[in-house]
């Protein structure tokens, strides 16, 4: 099993659609080799993802409650995870207002 998909069943609160999200797409890039989604894989890996997550919830939904939560942390609800994805927001934003201002700069 790909040690990146957290266990979602258990938490509390319950998995968000994110959290679901995000383990439907890395196990989408686990089992594809999809590392950077591309113009060309791009909407094979959302329709896959899609799918995945509506099975994924409906199946946590459908399985009864866990006795104890799972030993992991979900990525998403960890603060050094969650400072790494503001940041890389902020700099995609900072890149972008730099194309925006014709400000020469290296990609």
């Amino acid at each position: 099993m790909c040690r990146n998909i957290t266990t979602l069943r258990g938490l509390e609160p319950a998995a968000t659609d994110e959290e679901i999200t995000a383990a439907a797409l890395q196990f989408v890039r686990k089992v594809t080799g999809v590392t950077m989604v591309s113009d060309a894989t791009r909407e094979p890996v959302e329709r896959a993802t899609a799918e995945i997550s509506e099975i994924v919830t409906r199946l946590l939904d459908a399985l009864p409650e866990r006795r104890q939560p799972p030993k992991n942390v979900p990525p998403l609800r960890r603060p050094e995870v969650q400072a790494r994805i503001a940041q890389r927001i902020k700099d995609r934003e900072e890149h972008e207002r730099m194309h925006e201002l014709g400000i020469a700069h290296s990609h």
